[in-house]
């Protein structure tokens, strides 16, 4: 299954882009529709991974902390996809394109199950950050680029 990683450009991929954000990282927890965006959206770089059928399957965001540190945030794969290098690859493209603002620290605030996941990319835990929900404890987590 070849898996393509591009920017969603178009108001329909955004679409599908927000709904998935929102069935993985919002829905489980009764959040409403919405919750799965901040107000800054339009800041930041947007990734999706595409099916060979061309139906979005992961996402993540990369956001633009200060000159030298990025962070990604809202990175979620369909269930039935993960374990398939799916978010090693969005992560891949995250990164990438911080190198290309010449960005060289990477931040991320991992939900607990998600930690070995970045650990195995290279991330190190810095502390424990917030917990989400009352229920979902998060890592903080940075790696250094090579620009």
């Amino acid at each position: 299954m070849p898996i393509k990683i591009k920017q969603p450009i178009t108001v329909e991929a955004f679409e599908q882009y927000f709904d998935l954000r929102w069935r993985v990282l919002r829905a489980p927890w009764d959040e409403p529709k919405g919750s799965e965006k901040d107000g800054i959206e339009d800041e930041c770089f947007h990734i999706a991974a595409l099916n060979d059928g061309n139906k979005m399957i992961g996402v993540g965001r990369l956001q633009y902390n200060s000159a030298d540190q990025a962070q990604i945030r809202y990175m979620a794969v369909e269930t039935k996809h993960e374990g398939n290098g799916i978010g090693r690859m969005i992560v891949n493209a995250l990164e990438q394109e911080a190198r290309n603002k010449n960005i060289n620290t990477v931040m991320l605030d991992a939900r607990e199950p998600a930690v070995g996941f970045y650990q195995k990319l290279g991330y190190s835990i810095e502390e424990k950050s917030y917990l989400l929900f009352d229920e979902i404890q998060h890592f903080r987590m940075t790696k250094q680029l090579t620009v």
